[in-house]
């Protein structure tokens, strides 16, 4: 049986891709490596899934995984793709800019699954270059669970090229505003709170404190974008069998305040007029 979220096993990893990091040379036709990692026999540390439900704000003890679980799961090995010589994206400063997840049964978290992750490939941005990565976690044999996210490394573009992202299903209602549900303050631990319980080793600089954050060009630390998420769907709520789909296109800055609204399938995280999380549940 294998255990994934053995953060300690990842210190190599972060350190490898940081020390790569000044050395790449991001460009959307840049090369990226076609490997499929794979690992078997995943079991879940029930008290790490304890730690993940109480800081994301999931009710804890419930027999199935929280819906963004998986990406915890996953998480080492796109690590271990990002970190490599061949990832042509510095993983320092790197930024998650949105995830859509297709959940096609509950994941009873006492199970045993297969985790695979690949690059799927790179693509313009206004800002810089996304790289795609997809998460498949299989159950006996069949796909239970899948995601795609994209990951944005900034730099000088031409910036006429307008930035990828999902199509909505109905244009002109997304633009209507959504009724306040919650507020939240935030603490400026977050990002260390959310690294520590998820164990999924995601200690980037931009996301622990205010002076490693500041190196990327952020003035304060950043929320991480699966916390975020995480923290929206605990309070919407998601079917057993889900299509979930998010657009991170504000940094959340720690410590802050923030709103939660929704309406139907619809839910956003705002901070006064700006919109920092973007996204719908639908039944699948």
């Amino acid at each position: 049986m294998a255990d994934l979220t053995d953060a300690p096993a990842l210190t190599p990893l972060l350190a490898r891709g940081a020390l790569l990091s000044p050395f790449k040379r991001p460009r959307p036709d840049a090369d990226f490596p076609r490997t499929r990692l794979v690992l078997p026999g995943v079991r879940i540390d029930l008290a790490r899934l304890a730690a993940y439900e109480r800081v994301c704000g999931f009710a804890t003890g419930d027999d199935a995984l929280p819906v963004t679980y998986p990406h915890v799961l996953g998480f080492p090995l796109a690590m271990r793709l990002m970190s490599g010589r061949g990832f042509p994206l510095p993983l320092l400063g790197l930024v998650h800019t949105s995830i859509e997840i297709t959940q096609r049964r509950a994941l009873p978290a006492t199970g045993e699954y297969e985790v695979g992750v690949h690059v799927e490939g790179l693509a313009p941005h206004r800002r810089g270059t996304e790289a795609a990565v997809v998460t498949e976690v299989r159950a006996a044999g069949d796909v239970v669970w899948e995601s795609r996210s994209t990951y944005l490394a900034r730099h000088r573009t031409d910036a006429r090229t307008p930035p990828r992202s999902p199509t909505p299903k109905n244009p002109k209602k997304e633009t209507e505003p959504l009724p306040v549900i919650a507020e939240w303050r935030l603490a400026g631990d977050i990002g260390r709170r959310y690294a520590s319980a998820s164990a999924s080793g995601d200690r980037n600089p931009i996301h622990l404190y205010a002076f490693t954050a500041r190196l990327f060009g952020f003035r304060r630390a950043i929320a991480h974008g699966m916390w975020t998420v995480a923290r929206c769907l605990a309070a919407h709520g998601v079917p057993e069998r889900a299509l979930v789909r998010a657009q991170f296109k504000a940094p959340v800055l720690l410590p802050g305040t923030v709103t939660y609204t929704a309406d139907g399938e619809r839910f956003e995280l705002r901070g006064g007029d700006r919109t920092h999380v973007s996204g719908a549940v639908y039944p699948a």
